[in-house]
């Protein structure tokens, strides 16, 4: 099976610097170009599924694409982003000058760490590869998953296993990572393609 990973496009709290979260927040005008860009990029391709967080960002992310291949979006809650707690729909410079020393642990990489009445990074990546495990079951052989750049990158840290200390990669807004799971092994094709957004334009980076 052939897994393609696509980061939801440029939500308005991105575009804000605020954190989000699992607050259900719209794609901005440059993440709806985005979603269209990705669904230009994938059209053609034989996929057969779709699967995609409910919020909001990533389901108009996911439209351009479900229309073009005439498929239905199966949406599942284990596909939202890490939940920020307290800090969610806040501005994140306002976080960072009023808890410099909690914003400093969250940014450390600590798999334990949660940030106020929110989730840590190791329960995310025990609940990603939880869903790619039932996704990957499915009868496909193509299929896209639209979510969240924590969510990804903890089910990618999780299926490689990665330890979950580390953190090596990040994704941008619209991108495309291909996953493969064949004879019993996970491989990682590519990670955070941007080409297709060369033309529509780039948007932030990280988690929350």
């Amino acid at each position: 099976m052939l897994v393609y990973c696509v980061r939801h496009g440029e939500s308005r709290y991105n575009a804000e610097g605020r954190i989000q979260g699992q607050s259900d927040v719209p794609l901005s005008d440059l993440g709806r170009r985005q979603g269209e860009a990705v669904a230009a990029a994938l059209a053609e391709l034989p996929i057969e599924a779709i699967y995609v967080s409910p919020l909001r960002r990533a389901l108009q992310t996911a439209e351009p694409l479900a229309k073009a291949l005439r498929l239905e979006i199966q949406t599942d809650p284990r596909l939202k982003e890490v939940h920020a707690g307290e800090f969610q729909d806040r501005l994140r410079s306002e976080i960072e000058r009023e808890h410099p020393e909690v914003m400093a642990r969250w940014r450390s990489g600590d798999p334990d760490f949660g940030l106020p009445g929110g989730e840590t990074r190791r329960n995310l990546m025990r609940r990603g590869e939880e869903v790619f495990d039932e996704i990957r079951r499915a009868d496909c052989q193509q299929v896209v998953v639209v979510a969240h750049g924590g969510l990804l990158v903890a089910a990618l840290k999780a299926l490689l296993e990665i330890p979950a200390h580390r953190h090596p990669f990040v994704l941008h807004n619209g991108s495309i990572s291909q996953l493969e799971f064949a004879d019993g092994l996970v491989r990682l094709l590519s990670l955070n393609h941007t080409d297709h957004l060369r033309d529509v334009g780039f948007g932030g980076r990280g988690d929350l």
